[in-house]
């Protein structure tokens, strides 16, 4: 963003005029005929980011079209009196003769920041894909019939609705505070377990306000209670959880209320996150470092390389909540592109790319839960996971790479790559070092 200034950038964020139709959402789930590259990457929809008024009639329909798998749920409310709107993509048994087991359910979440659009519109993206994609994809397929998926492209519509109408960057929720000109509480600082608002309880100016109290915030209460909910009384079982923000990729793993305590399923943890950043690599060749929460890197303290996350953590978070205070073992949290050159106000034209690469990477997480990456294996033997293909490649739903691509890369790119690459190896090599030295 070296030649342009913020005005400008903003600008360049939001929708920008159709001149084929008046109607530009009239088509919103239309397919093209000759289909130059996939469905969505020529669906107008994913043309721009979305207000929330285009959003949750678009949830509607697409639930409507494919009534079979795809169904419109509420999963809270906000300050305001809004729905947080979800999509919950399964299908379950009809067998009444025996007592079903726990359904296994997976949250993919985004837009817990307002201004992190990328992050909305990457889970609307997945959540298509997996809509669209049933019965044509035998793995899409498979992992409707295995799981149910909700997919929530943002938990906070107040804020995220602010951004579109009056302030671009605001990132909390719109919620009063006891400061009338202040208002919104940080919805990831305002969960339950190890929430530390107490450091910013005196400043409701704060972006990272955290409340003044656990679950001050509404958006957070209720959906924890539809959570709670599910698992108590809906035989539902959350297995996983994907919580999507920009910017920096990372692939962020518990715990981020602190850097000392370690989960118990530290290793695999890493590994399953290691295993979501190649995935994410292979899908359009942008590296993803893989960090704990809390903001450090995965690499042993003593590597003199560690790294620390451009944006720390703090405690209260979604993702330590889940892992922590529900047991969801399967837990990450993924900032997505950029690194800092547009940070939140990334270009439209990032829309498909980020979303194809979160497609991959949850292709991937449900690969694991199926069990067909068998990570505790590789741990006994010794030996590194199998290179494993994009199950939607191997299925010839997309076209390669080569031909996605117009031209090779150039030189200096390749060499931009090679980095990124070597510190992946080296991860991998740490890890393993290390599961050696305990046996």
């Amino acid at each position: 963003m070296q030649e342009l200034d913020l005005a400008q950038a903003v600008y360049n964020s939001y929708p920008q005029t159709f001149s084929a139709s008046a109607n530009p959402h009239s088509d919103l789930l239309s397919v093209s005929a000759h289909r130059p590259k996939n469905a969505e990457e020529t669906n107008i929809f994913f043309q721009n980011y979305q207000p929330l008024s285009v959003i949750v009639p678009w949830m509607r329909l697409l639930s409507s079209i494919f009534p079979t798998h795809v169904r419109m749920i509420n999963v809270g409310e906000t300050h305001q009196g809004r729905s947080i709107a979800a999509l919950r993509i399964g299908v379950h048994p009809t067998n009444n003769d025996d007592p079903l087991a726990p359904r296994k359910s997976i949250i993919v979440a985004g837009g817990i920041h307002a201004r992190e659009w990328i992050g909305t519109s990457s889970v609307s993206y997945v959540a298509y894909s997996f809509a669209t994609q049933y019965g044509k994809s035998a793995f899409i397929k498979n992992l409707v019939d295995s799981f149910d998926w909700v997919f929530i492209p943002t938990v906070n519509p107040d804020g995220y609705d602010y951004t579109w109408n009056e302030d671009r960057l605001w990132r909390k929720n719109r919620q009063s505070t006891r400061l009338r000109f202040c208002s919104g509480i940080d919805l990831d600082r305002s969960y339950a377990y190890h929430w530390d608002g107490a450091a910013t309880s005196d400043n409701p100016c704060s972006e990272s306000f955290a409340g003044e109290e656990p679950l001050e915030a509404v958006e957070t209460r209720t959906f924890t209670e539809w959570v709670r909910n599910e698992t108590n009384y809906n035989n539902a079982e959350i297995v996983g959880f994907l919580d999507l923000h920009s910017y920096s990729q990372e692939v962020l793993y518990p715990y981020s209320y602190s850097c000392t305590a370690s989960p118990p399923s530290l290793e695999n943890l890493q590994e399953l996150a290691m295993g979501l950043a190649k995935a994410i690599r292979l899908a359009d060749g942008h590296y993803y470092k893989v960090i704990s929460a809390c903001g450090e890197n995965a690499l042993p303290d003593s590597d003199k390389d560690a790294r620390r996350s451009v944006l720390p953590q703090g405690g209260g978070s979604a993702l330590d909540w889940f892992y922590g205070e529900m047991g969801v073992r399967l837990s990450f949290q993924i900032k997505l592109r950029d690194t800092g050159s547009y940070g939140f106000l990334l270009p439209r034209e990032h829309i498909v790319p980020s979303g194809k690469e979160v497609l991959e990477a949850v292709l991937y997480f449900g690969k694991y839960l199926r069990g067909e990456l068998d990570l505790r294996a590789s741990e006994k033997s010794g030996m590194p996971p199998a290179k494993t293909e994009s199950p939607l490649r191997s299925e010839g739903a997309y076209e390669s790479n080569e031909q996605q691509r117009s031209s090779v890369p150039l030189k200096h790119e390749l060499n931009d790559i090679d980095e990124p690459l070597q510190q992946e190896s080296d991860q991998h090599e740490q890890l393993e070092l290390r599961r050696r030295r305990r046996r």
